[in-house]
């Protein structure tokens, strides 16, 4: 397992758009992938999971990625959160 914390920068945070282009980045890892955030542990796969999870702008969440592709599947998270997940 492997995880890193990152802070939400996008405007709106996960919600229906960013959160889809989330989960469709991550279906095609193998890996499991669980996104922590108050206390609660929200499956990374499922945008309505993602959506249910109340993650804004500035959020602080913590990424763990589980599986025999966890490394890249990370490497992936990184690079859309910092790009804000298509958002400007």
């Amino acid at each position: 397992m492997v995880s890193e914390t990152f802070k939400i920068t996008n405007k709106s945070g996960l919600n229906m758009r960013p959160a889809q282009v989330f989960v469709c980045a991550m279906d095609k890892y193998s890996s499991a992938i669980t996104i922590k955030f108050k206390n609660k542990a929200i499956n990374g796969k499922s945008i309505i999971s993602l959506m249910a999870g109340g993650i804004k702008c500035g959020s602080e969440i913590s990424v763990e990625c589980s599986g025999a592709d966890e490394n890249e599947m990370l490497s992936e998270v990184k690079k859309l959160i910092e790009s804000g997940l298509g958002e400007k």
